[in-house]
């Protein structure tokens, strides 16, 4: 299905936020993994936008397992200037000739059918995939290149913690952490003066090209709404995440792919906690308020409700960076994106 533009309010949102950090990519190119997804959707549409309103004469090549595929869903990127799509696995793409100063690699399905059903496939796309991306980036003379990891790589968040830092210790219980915790330990040795590698902790997201069909709870809310069905919660809805908007997502990380510390992890969401049940009930509001919510599971009495909240103290007074967009507010605006399809 082809999918709509991202809204030029929303872009010119994402170049207003970043515009003094592009003049670096002028004239140069961005090589950039996963560039067909959630995370990747973002970034080529933010790029493109930056390359024409500033012209940088720039060119961002994008890695994908099916450029036709890429642009039936992207069909409004089909001819534009600055884009180049190489086909290929993540694993053992051909490397594309000349110099590449940039990379960004977020080539990961965070996908929890393929974790029960293939972990090995997931791992290796993370460990191989990162492998062969910084044999890319060693060949192709790259300055600077970022890293999507994940909060996953913290393991459980215990219950007297409110919002993860940095600092806590890492504990993976899954292939997802510990594929994403492999690939930062590569990145570290890989990492040198001529390579400055940052690292991004990525929780929770919501915007478009959030799918509305995966194991995303705010996704699957959202499509019950669009659709006006009921909207049903498996669990007590009592576990607790936070949503950082997909425009904030795209400043975040342009700004880390050039101002952040090499081998310095960020943690990247929102810091405003809800539980499951207040963001089906909040979707309701923004979306269709004709809908219920359903809740299959009685809470458990006593038990402390499951967190994935972070602490994002660290890219705040490093970076500069903040959340722009209210929960509310990235509800509505994804609500009416899927509205044009």
């Amino acid at each position: 299905m082809a999918m709509p533009p991202i809204s030029r309010a929303d872009l010119d949102e994402v170049l207003s936020a970043t515009e003094p950090l592009w003049e670096e990519m002028r004239g140069e190119r961005i090589f950039i993994s996963g560039g067909t997804g959630f995370f990747g959707c973002w970034l080529v549409e933010s790029f493109l936008h930056a390359n024409r309103c500033l012209e940088l004469g720039a060119e961002a090549t994008v890695l994908t397992r099916n450029p036709r595929g890429f642009l039936e869903k992207m069909p409004h990127l089909r001819g534009m200037d600055g884009l180049a799509l190489v086909e290929g696995d993540v694993r053992e793409f051909a490397f594309p000739a000349g110099r590449f100063r940039f990379v960004i690699h977020a080539a990961t399905e965070a996908s929890a059918r393929q974790m029960a059903q293939a972990p090995q496939e997931m791992l290796s796309t993370m460990t191989a995939g990162t492998e062969r991306m910084l044999k890319f980036a060693a060949k192709a003379g790259t300055r600077k290149m970022l890293l999507t990891s994940s909060g996953a790589v913290y393991g459980t968040q215990a219950a007297g913690i409110s919002h993860m830092a940095e600092e806590h210790s890492l504990l993976p219980e899954n292939v997802y952490g510990e594929g994403k915790r492999a690939a930062e330990m590569m990145c570290g040795a890989a990492a040198s003066e001529e390579l400055a590698i940052k690292i991004a902790r990525c929780y929770a997201f919501i915007g478009p090209h959030l799918p509305l069909d995966a194991h995303f709870a705010a996704g699957n809310f959202l499509g019950d709404a669009l659709a006006g069905r009921t909207i049903r919660i498996a669990s007590d809805g009592s576990s607790v995440r936070s949503y950082l908007y997909a425009g904030d997502l795209a400043i975040w990380l342009w700004t880390m792919l050039f101002r952040a510390d090499s081998m310095r992890a960020y943690n990247v969401g929102s810091e405003e906690a809800v539980s499951v049940l207040k963001l089906a009930e909040k979707i309701a509001a923004a979306v269709n308020a004709r809908v219920g919510v359903e809740v299959a599971l009685a809470p458990r009495p006593g038990g402390a409700p499951h967190r994935y909240v972070p602490s994002t103290v660290r890219a705040k007074e490093e970076l500069g960076v903040r959340q722009r967009v209210s929960l509310e507010d990235a509800l509505r605006r994804t609500a009416a994106w899927h509205r044009l399809k």
